[in-house]
């Protein structure tokens, strides 16, 4: 059985991207917002209530999850680009997915969120020279990080999250 942490492999970066890695990468965050609203659709409360694996998160908090992590993305892009080797703040995403918000808020909140989020990030990404991507900052606990990691991580986090709930749908039979 595969690992239902990871149902499209564990991240990967080999630390080099090209232009066409780049514009593939920016291609999958731009087309994301749409993946995960697909990956929802029709799903009821108690599915949305549903963990994607034993011990994970419920759907819900997934969909809450993804913009709240890309919103942390988005500001290590930014601050990446405009300071000189930033030390970025991490946060604890367990926490943050027990928090009322979580729990409560409609789905298609997030799901708008995203969407508005992506929109803006993507307008970022194809704004960058090549020499922007190498611009680096710390992240207190992966260490130095470039902006084309970053990039690589969040074109591979958003497909992560959005294969958590199809997957759960194919082996749960939901249609």
């Amino acid at each position: 059985m595969a690992d239902l942490r990871y149902p499209i492999g564990d991240f990967q970066f080999s630390g080099k991207f090209t232009n066409e890695d780049r514009k593939r990468a920016i291609r999958v965050i731009e087309e994301t917002p749409a993946k995960m609203r697909a990956a929802v659709k029709g799903l009821k409360e108690k599915q949305l209530d549903t963990a994607y694996r034993p011990g994970g998160w419920t759907v819900r908090e997934v969909v809450h999850h993804v913009p709240d992590s890309h919103l942390n993305a988005y500001i290590r892009f930014k601050l990446a680009l405009t300071e000189d080797v930033p030390t970025i703040k991490t946060y604890d995403e367990q926490k943050w997915a027990k928090l009322e918000d979580s729990k409560s808020t409609p789905i298609e909140t997030s799901l708008t969120l995203l969407e508005s989020l992506h929109g803006r990030m993507t307008i970022l990404l194809k704004s960058l020279k090549p020499s922007d991507f190498a611009r680096k900052f710390n992240h207190p606990e992966r260490g130095p990080m470039t902006v084309d990691s970053l990039l690589a991580l969040y074109a591979w986090h958003g497909p992560h999250h959005v294969a958590h709930i199809t997957e759960l749908r194919k082996r749960e039979g939901w249609k």
